[in-house]
Parts: structure tokens; sequence; C-alpha cells
């Protein structure tokens, strides 16, 4: 099979850990990290250190975030992959095998990347999410207000169309 990316690291990511495969043609290198930002740092480092131009990764919960910002941040190519487009190791399932089968496919060209918008984006997405959440938090508090005011026999609804304030 061909080689299509010379320089490639795979990641395994997991809520503590990150192990890392780099494939160069000098070899291959293996290294687990911690999540913390410190260790994660480090790995953006050592991937650099390597000349890696290409890293991908399995899209793991939110754990991916991290590490993509910071390969965002140095323009270090990367790929946040759907584990179900990738076949699984064969053999013993390991985080060390899982990286080099992830760099091992990306090596060869084998993986197609997720849709991860530009950090801008996924920052405003964020912020709207939450408004959101705000917004029908909100709601749910105004519910809750009526309902213990009507358990009361309050009949508040009849005299202002808005709990909050607003008159009928």
């Amino acid at each position: 099979m061909d080689i299509v990316i010379e320089r490639a690291c795979g990641m395994d990511v997991h809520k503590d850990n990150i192990t890392a495969c780099i494939i160069t043609p000098e070899g291959k290198e293996i290294q687990t990290f911690s999540t913390k930002t410190v260790f994660l740092i480090e790995l953006v480092d050592w991937i650099k250190k390597h000349n890696c131009t290409h890293v991908a990764m399995e899209s793991t919960s939110v754990y991916w975030k991290p590490i993509v910002n910071l390969l965002e941040a140095e323009d270090i190519e990367f790929l946040v992959v759907n584990a179900q487009h990738m076949k699984a190791v064969p053999g013993r399932k390991t985080d060390v095998k899982d990286a080099e089968w992830i760099a091992k496919l990306l090596r060869h060209g084998l993986i197609k990347a997720s849709y991860i918008p530009d950090r801008i984006q996924r920052e405003l997405r964020e912020l709207v999410r939450y408004r959101r959440s705000i917004i029908e938090e909100r709601a749910r508090q105004h519910n809750r207000i009526q309902k213990v005011l009507e358990g009361a026999n309050i009949k508040l609804g009849s005299v202002v169309s808005d709990v909050n304030g607003s008159f009928s």
C-alpha cells in the first residue's frame, strides 16, 4: 500500500490520558500523556519535535476538543474520525494498538475526517446552546412559580398574563 503521509500521528483519546503513536520513515514512537493542559502542551511539542504533519484521533465524547484547539493554534493538520468508520484493531485491543492502528490508517490515507467547524464557529455554537439552556431553565422556573401559586389558591393567572409582571 502506498504511503500518502510521511509523518503521521495516531491518538487513542480517553478522559484521563492520550496514547499517541508517531510513525515516520525513521520508525515509530509511542508515548502516553495526561489530559491536563501542561501535558497536552507537551504532546503538541512532541508532535512538532518529530515534524509530524498530520494527526488523527477518534471522536471520543468531548475529550478531543482541547487537543484540537492546541493543534489548530499550531497549524498542525488534524482529523477527528468517527470510531465506527475505522475497522477495529485486529487481535487484542489496547490503547497502544489503537493509536498505532490509527497512525497506520492515516499514513496510508485511509481515514475520512468528520466535519469540525473552525474554532470561532465552535465557540459561537457553544454560547448559543448555553443561552438556549438558560432560556429553557427560566421557562421551567416560571412554570414552577405558577404551579406553587395555584397550589396556594392564588389565582394570579386570571389577573396577569405573566407571573413576572405583564398585565392581561
